[in-house]
């Protein structure tokens, strides 16, 4: 699938080089005054101010970002259910959400962005519906069956939207890896599968070679790797998934920074350099960004590590 009929694929352009993803939606949300503390974060924005969410895929993409990710992260049928949000409801919502992405786009063109741009649906963990932490430990006491017949509807829903790749993200262990990989098939959109981890091994506490593994033989799967992770947990998630999977690899890792569920706040100080994704780049990864509490200067420093490329073109 592409956004025109001149823009190659997402997994075309992997193959001819690296690219930048964006930086967090909330950090950028939260930049721009906007309250995200209940626990529909930034998808509450949704229903309630989608012209902001466009304007924070904008930020990015002017910075330099050739993939923006939805504000879908955190939007379900039942954590949209919580908030008095009916099915029908929800489901355009969960829509509206790639074409918030798709508009920023196509205004990045109008101010003179001539580099192809992609949409990704962000798909997040069941444990960021329970808005509790939980998506940083897995094991939510579910089968993989159940797992996967929490993802499938929204996946549906998603993939019917049209975006470029589906962000399978921030999964905390491998039976969420499982039910998530079983749920994209057949969809006809292509999907990248990334980890949140600590050290050499998934939230959960599965080895990554373990996890990666199973993405090996998905064909819907053209990248794993990592984010929402401490920054130097990339560098060996990096050589295991090229390893493990000979697909391209996905690295966003926040800023260095710590999340406290129970204060709803981050604590700590950031750790996160641009410069570092030279090496990142070089160790194999081929879309890289950042994730939470990291803005669209930190992606405009990435786009300058990756060749110089200016906001207007190609490097």
């Amino acid at each position: 699938m592409t956004s025109s009929n001149t823009t190659p694929t997402l997994a075309e352009a992997l193959a001819a080089g690296p690219l930048v993803l964006d930086g967090g939606m909330s950090n950028q949300l939260e930049s721009a005054g906007h309250d995200l503390s209940d626990e529909l974060w930034s998808a509450r924005l949704l229903a309630e101010r989608p012209e902001a969410i466009t304007e924070a895929h904008l930020a990015y993409y002017e910075a330099g970002a050739d993939v923006a990710i939805t504000s879908s992260y955190q939007a379900t049928f039942e954590g949209f259910a919580k908030r008095g949000i009916d099915h029908d409801r929800a489901t355009a919502l969960l829509s509206l959400s790639v074409e918030l992405a798709r508009e920023a786009a196509r205004q990045a063109r109008e101010k003179g962005v001539t580099r192809p741009l992609w949409v990704a649906a962000s798909v997040g963990p069941y444990g960021a519906m329970l808005a509790d932490g939980s998506e940083y430990r897995g094991r939510y006491g579910l089968t993989v069956a159940e797992l996967e017949a929490f993802h499938r509807p929204r996946l549906q829903v998603l993939a019917a939207a049209g975006p470029d790749v589906l962000a399978l993200e921030t999964i905390p262990d491998t039976d969420e890896a499982t039910a998530l990989l079983r749920a994209v098939r057949g969809l006809g959109v292509p999907a990248w599968l990334s980890y949140t981890v600590s050290g050499d091994r998934t939230r959960a506490g599965q080895p990554l070679e373990e996890a990666f593994a199973l993405a090996a033989e998905a064909d819907e799967v053209i990248a794993v790797g990592v984010n929402c992770c401490a920054p130097e947990d990339v560098d060996g998630a990096i050589a295991t998934a090229a390893r493990v999977t000979g697909k391209p690899v996905v690295v966003y890792p926040n800023s260095g920074e710590s999340w406290d569920a129970a204060s709803r706040s981050w604590d700590g100080r950031s750790t996160f350099t641009p410069l570092e994704v030279t090496g990142w780049r070089e160790a194999g990864a081929r879309l890289v960004g950042g994730c939470c509490r990291v803005g669209p200067e930190a992606i405009r420093g990435i786009a300058g590590a990756f060749g110089g490329r200016g906001h207007h073109g190609r490097p």
